[in-house]
């Protein structure tokens, strides 16, 4: 579509990196609004400290993964792994090291960790929706070819989608998955039952509709059994089979400690 947003003489304003950025700070500034008005007590000087280390973590797991996956290319033009602007970044790769960083920082400073993973998560989802707009225009993440009414067509030759052919729109799938999911999350917080649910109902639903959302993708994203799984199908399946689980058992402790205390 448009993967230069802006251009004022020989500086640039690329779409992809534009719209990560207001997901980004679309996130950090709810997420300090609804932590302020919870009744977790968290210093503001804690909260700076865990986004800085959290954002640090998911950006730069997000491109090694990419770039882990395309190493072929990167091992021909090594300068191409700089030029994060162009998109390039695996949310899994972010997602997973991004969670282990937070986590820890919480239990050093002996922070409230399923409070804040819970009050959180829906508005990664939203970030995400954000980035994934950023996708679009920069071409990236582009579908299948396909003959549906909603086909979009790539012309911009600065494009890194397949030019002049139909396409799915699979980045906007995305986002728009990322918007109900934040929609939904939003709505069960009010209705939790214990702690720790709203986050890994995120990563289940997340890791089950990518999976699908992964069958319309044509881009080039590495493959595992053959061309059985996309890489980040296989990274979904386990964290689904991990979500269940700790839903699972993470309801099932609740209800034996409710059971003990009444």
């Amino acid at each position: 579509m448009h993967p230069i947003l802006f251009q004022f003489g020989n500086f640039h304003i690329y779409a992809y990196g534009f719209f990560v950025v207001v997901g980004f700070c679309v996130a950090a500034v709810l997420s300090v609004l609804k932590i302020r008005k919870s009744d977790i007590k968290l210093p503001l000087e804690n909260v700076a400290d865990l986004f800085f280390y959290t954002v640090l973590s998911a950006f730069l797991g997000s491109r090694i993964l990419f770039i882990l996956i395309n190493f072929d290319v990167y091992r021909q033009h090594p300068l191409q792994m700089f030029k994060i602007w162009e998109g390039g970044l695996v949310f899994y790769g972010g997602l997973i090291p991004a969670a282990a960083v937070a986590f820890g920082y919480m239990r050093w400073r002996r922070l409230p960790t399923w409070k804040l993973a819970d009050l959180i998560s829906p508005l990664i989802a939203l970030g995400l929706s954000f980035g994934r707009i950023g996708c679009f225009f920069a071409g990236c993440c582009y579908g299948r070819e396909t003959s549906l009414p909603w086909a979009v067509v790539f012309k911009n030759p600065n494009s890194l989608a397949r030019l002049n052919v139909p396409l799915h729109p699979t980045q906007l799938y995305d986002a728009a998955n990322g918007l109900a999911i934040f929609l939904f999350l939003s709505w069960m917080s009010k209705r939790k039952t214990f702690d720790g649910q709203i986050f890994w109902l995120f990563v289940l639903l997340y890791s089950v509709t990518r999976f699908f959302i992964e069958i319309f993708r044509g881009d080039p994203r590495g493959f595992l059994f053959g061309d059985l799984f996309s890489t980040s199908q296989g990274i979904g399946i386990l964290l689904a089979i991990l979500s269940l689980f700790m839903l699972f058992y993470m309801e099932k402790r609740h209800r034996r400690y409710k059971n003990g205390c009444s």
